[in-house]
């Protein structure tokens, strides 16, 4: 890109979060992400220093994407971008244009028009591709949420130790109305490494999508949450998307799948990608015993093979879980360290802060403990090697608040898998980043789709959130403990969604007269 030449026509309204938006640019592989502040201070602007906070604010982003997930989770999985400096009339320009294509909830706040500060990155639901094929990639994005159940000392409502935390967050989503319905995914199956559970739980991620499943294709969502719904308009929707690439990987373009199979081809193309990395070994079961089942999960655990739970080491989904479970405390036991620390902050108010130099672009100078950076080799020292028993000493309580903070952001990760068609002469995997041929699934046949898996939203989780964080524990487990786990009234129950829709079509079609 030439940052001189900058035309907002060239970009469009991507999607936004809590703290940036995002804009895509129409031709080539590239977003921006741009910083949001609330709406009540677009009057009066942040005047002081708003080139360097706002930079630095992003180069936080960046380094602890590249310095701190990266080394935990693997290069192969991560793109962290770059800051790059904007021209301030195309930046007011892009705000004014996509202003009207924002969701209403989220005009609260404001995208930031005076830095011309932002996140440059890949785009990853439409990748670039080595030899560029005449279907556009498909790209599907799982947020998996944690996927394991505390063992702390520390954890004082034994339901936390039984139930996950995402199980239980559901009912307390649907009773403040966040939702209108519960998903009936659950995270330990989909981290199990039981082919049988994360089919079952993909499923379920796929019938109640919330914002934990989207699929993109050419860049564009086809297939995401929606409050009103009918299911055979999404079943039609979806598989008129879908099946040309099911068909292409089993070298079926002519023939008939039922759309039950279509689906079922759809979820075992996901768990290839999900457990694929190589060929590492498979860890059996790190989460301990009891830790990898969650009894609000709907899975028979009857059904499950012997010896058939694990995941390979260097798969993405292990990769993520080791890195959640940095969180050996649990928010109750990591406030207490919390509190010890910001004690230390108030008595020696100098070490809060990262130090910047004056000049227009700023330079990080090392601050003893870090606290909102720099996110360097040092600080991924500090929680690589903090001590296993608590001494008394603020250094302690820093190493495992960054843990707990790590651990966190791995938490609230997402997952993008490409699925892309190849061509019939192609004979190399090269292009993309951690590319596989879907030998599994397409058995002895030639390879047809390939494909890649990434993580992102790997933004640090500030310092400051971990008292709101224990007191969103306290209500979403006293909501379950209150309810006993029932939904609700007025609540709508979980609805049998698309493959119930598809059973139904599949049997239309087998019984329709001649």
């Amino acid at each position: 890109m030439e940052l001189d030449k900058m035309d907002e026509n060239d970009w469009k309204y991507h999607g936004e979060g809590n703290k940036s938006l995002v804009v895509s640019h129409v031709q080539l592989s590239r977003v921006l992400r741009l910083l949001k502040y609330p709406a009540e201070d677009s009057e009066n602007p942040p005047q002081v220093n708003t080139v360097e906070q706002a930079f630095r604010q992003i180069q936080n982003i960046v380094d602890f994407s590249s310095n701190v997930m990266s080394s935990l989770l693997g290069d192969k999985f991560i793109h962290s971008g770059e800051v790059v400096k904007l021209p301030l009339e195309f930046v007011r320009q892009l705000s004014i244009k996509v202003q009207h294509q924002r969701p209403a909830w989220r005009c609260d706040k404001v995208m930031d028009i005076y830095s011309g500060c932002a996140l440059c990155l890949p785009n990853l639901t439409s990748p670039v591709l080595h030899q560029p094929t005449h279907t556009p990639p498909l790209c599907i994005e799982i947020k998996p949420k944690c996927g394991f159940l505390p063992s702390s000392k520390h954890v004082s409502k034994d339901i936390k130790t039984k139930v996950c935390r995402f199980c239980m967050h559901q009912h307390y989503k649907v009773a403040n109305g966040k939702w209108k319905r519960p998903s009936l995914y659950c995270p330990l199956d989909l981290f199990s490494g039981n082919r049988q559970r994360m089919h079952f739980a993909i499923r379920h991620l796929m019938e109640e999508p919330q914002n934990n499943f989207k699929i993109f294709k050419g860049g564009q969502c086809i297939y995401s949450s929606k409050e009103v719904s009918d299911d055979s308009m999404d079943l039609n929707c979806l598989l008129h998307h879908l099946r040309p690439y099911i068909l292409y990987g089993n070298n079926r373009i002519n023939s008939h799948m039922t759309s039950k199979a279509v689906l079922n081809d759809f979820i075992t193309v996901l768990v290839n990608a999900l457990l694929s990395g190589g060929d590492g070994e498979v860890v059996t079961d790190m989460r301990g015993e009891g830790r990898s089942f969650c009894d609000a999960s709907l899975f028979n655990k009857e059904r499950i093979r012997p010896g058939s739970q694990g995941l390979p080491s260097d798969s993405v989904l292990f990769r993520i879980l080791q890195t959640q479970m940095l969180d050996t405390l649990d928010v109750e036991g990591l406030h207490p360290l919390y509190r010890r620390v910001e004690q230390h902050l108030q008595d020696f108010p100098k070490e809060r802060d990262t130090v910047w130099s004056p000049a227009s672009l700023p330079v990080c100078v090392r601050t003893r403990l870090q606290m909102e950076g720099p996110y360097n080799e040092a600080f991924l020292e500090k929680l690589q090697k903090c001590p296993t028993e608590d001494d008394g000493s603020v250094e302690y309580a820093v190493a495992k608040v960054h843990q707990y903070r790590v651990a966190m952001t791995a938490k609230d990760c997402s997952i993008m898998v490409a699925l892309v068609p190849g061509s019939e002469e192609e004979e190399d995997d090269e292009g993309i980043p951690t590319q596989r041929r879907l030998r599994d699934f397409l058995s002895s046949r030639p390879p047809a789709l390939s494909y890649s898996v990434s993580i992102l939203d790997l933004d640090p989780k500030p310092f400051d959130s971990i008292p709101s964080q224990l007191r969103l524990d306290q209500k979403i487990v006293s909501c379950y403990l209150r309810t006993g786990g029932a939904l609700p009234k007025g609540s709508l129950p979980p609805h049998s969604g698309i493959f119930t829709a598809a059973e139904r079509e599949d049997c239309t079609l087998l019984f329709h007269p001649m």
